[in-house]
């Protein structure tokens, strides 16, 4: 804002000196320069959508732990496995996301499935089965209503209006890998959580550039993704890096209720645990 100040005031001595249309414009230009740099750009289906062709389908495996810094004896531990195919639904090309997600015992274990649209990544589907619990629901850009097709469907009657289209905050992760990221940018998300409450917009911004080093310490230049608010009344911090070459997630370290949660993507060669269980 000092800048600005003081470069209205330098237009103002050259309006003086008798070019005053000229530089009128330039200040305009100036002005509104600065104000398009503070906002954020509000990611839609139809405004400024996500780059589909970024998402790179395959098994993405994820080594995520927990640290609760009053004990030191101990880590929690879970390891997710994603998986991205392209199949056909419905006559159309959607991506398919298989999780699967494992700890330390199998009341730990969830499994999630998800299909949304390769052209702009919009919701199509969403299922979630926890302590053998099924939640499956079909979703729609002006609404989300509980699949009555799907057996054992715990919330086959559920059904929720949207006010606007939203993304599935089940796959933040894959959305960010898809977001045109650049020094200074910010972006605002609708995102909902199925089942939940309603969609909520999320602020995320790129507070900077970081040099990750990986297993054979080959050295990645990532943009960090950051956000933060509040949930049950307390603060919590999400910071996130992605590649800036491949648009690849590879860290994310989370602070929420003294607890610090890290997720690491695990390199090629992890063995598919998937193809190794007894069917």
């Amino acid at each position: 804002m000092k800048y600005i100040f003081k470069g209205f005031f330098s237009y103002l001595l050259l309006i003086y000196n008798g070019k005053k249309l000229y530089f009128l414009l330039l200040l305009l230009l100036r002005l509104m320069s600065a104000t398009a740099s503070a906002q954020a750009d509000t990611i839609g289906l139809k405004n400024k959508p996500l780059n589909t062709a970024f998402l790179k389908p395959g098994l993405k495996q994820y080594l995520v732990y927990s640290q609760d810094p009053e004990k030191d004896k101990s880590l929690g531990f879970w390891f997710w496995l994603r998986d991205i195919k392209i199949i056909e639904h419905n006559g159309e090309k959607v991506f398919a996301t298989t999780q699967h997600w494992y700890g330390s015992d199998s009341s730990s274990y969830r499994t999630i499935y998800s299909l949304n649209k390769t052209l702009d990544f919009s919701p199509l589907y969403h299922s979630e089965t926890v302590h053998g619990k099924i939640k499956a629901y079909n979703w729609f850009t002006n609404k989300i209503v509980g699949a009555d097709s799907v057996i054992n469907n715990a919330e086959k009657n559920f059904s929720l209006n949207f006010s606007a289209s939203n993304f599935n905050w089940n796959l933040d992760i894959e959305t960010f890998e898809m977001l045109p990221l650049s020094a200074g940018k910010s972006f605002v998300i609708n995102f909902y959580d199925a089942g939940l409450d309603a969609p909520a917009y999320v602020i995320y911004k790129v507070i900077g550039s970081d040099m990750l080093s990986t297993l054979d310490n080959h050295i990645v230049d990532c943009w960090k993704l950051f956000t933060e608010g509040d949930s049950k009344g307390i603060h919590y911090s999400e910071t996130y890096w992605i590649s800036k070459k491949n648009h690849e997630f590879l860290k994310e370290e989370d602070y929420y209720n003294n607890t610090y949660r890290y997720k690491i993507k695990l390199p090629v060669a992890a063995v598919n645990l998937m193809a190794r269980f007894n069917k």
